[in-house]
């Protein structure tokens, strides 16, 4: 540590708290960023979803005996279940028990979504919107350092939200495929693509298996033309692409084949069992080409 101008050296325990200050100023904005981003994503489905025909709300999506209602509805119950992780941790740890059991006897979708199925159009549009906005108002109470309980390991507040964005934009994904509409790439996707990153670990646990030996860098090209980069600049192998296209396939909703991302062998390994979301093993798409 060189001494400070005048002589003398700084006050060890000084630095320490301004660095304590600066890193804990860093976590609270990251926060408030997500928190922004996510009502904006929210807002931004409302806006393809508030005009649907009632015909509209029954088209199917690509996930198997699913229509637009039921991504809404999805997006619904587990808003619910966020707000209640965040306000009430002892009453989502019961929620959750009540959820294996009720899903043993009768199924996840119906135990999910049954309520919601019953409920008419316009009804279903007025409970995502109260339920979502229930979320926001919990959300306001996060600090940076509280950790969440969640359906898989828990979350820090930040890697919450950013999981309530990735599900927004990842179900939206499906109702605006269905819809055949058009919804631009936002620069919030920069939250899922860290996401996405983040989880690589995790896509090889959920199926009982070891990462292979070696890191991967990620170098993605943002909706705005800039680079988002994502690991240790020395790995030898790395993911090239659109960061909206690595979303979509970190999220199930495209095939890596059917994408223009450019991998290494270590890379495509583990694009091919990517799963940025909790719950058991998941798996996307076949490669339209298969």
């Amino acid at each position: 540590m060189a001494p400070k101008p005048g002589g003398g050296y700084p006050d060890v325990s000084a630095c320490v708290a301004v660095n304590e200050v600066v890193n804990e100023t860093m976590r609270t904005e990251q926060l408030d960023a997500v928190r922004s981003d996510l009502a904006e994503e929210q807002r931004a489905l409302d806006d393809v979803v508030a005009p649907m025909s009632d015909d509209e709300w029954q088209l199917a999506t690509s996930s198997p005996g699913w229509n637009v209602a039921d991504q809404i509805g999805h997006l619904t119950y587990f808003d619910a279940s966020a707000t209640t992780a965040i306000a009430s941790p002892d009453d989502f740890h019961a929620g959750l028990s009540e959820l294996y059991e009720g899903t043993g006897a009768q199924g996840l979708d119906q135990y999910t979504l049954g309520r919601f199925r019953e409920l008419a159009p316009r009804e279903q549009l007025s409970s995502w919107r109260k339920s979502r906005r229930n979320l926001m108002d919990a959300a306001d109470s996060l600090r940076e350092s509280d950790r969440i309980a969640w359906y898989g390991p828990s979350m820090g507040a930040a890697s919450f939200l950013t999981a309530r964005l990735m599900e927004t934009w990842a179900h939206g994904t499906d109702v605006v495929d269905a819809l055949g509409a058009d919804r631009p790439a936002t620069n919030r996707l920069r939250h899922i693509a860290r996401l996405g990153f983040m989880t690589r670990r995790w896509s090889y646990t959920v199926r009982g298996e070891e990462p292979p030996a070696g890191d991967v860098r990620l170098d993605l090209t943002s909706p705005t033309g800039d680079h988002w980069t994502f690991g240790d600049e020395s790995a030898a192998d790395t993911v090239r692409g659109s960061a909206e296209e690595f979303c979509l396939v970190v999220t199930q909703r495209r095939h890596v084949d059917d994408t223009s991302i450019e991998t290494s062998e270590l890379g495509r390994h583990w694009l091919l069992r990517a799963q940025a979301f909790a719950g058991g093993p998941s798996y996307g798409p076949q490669a339209r080409s298969s």
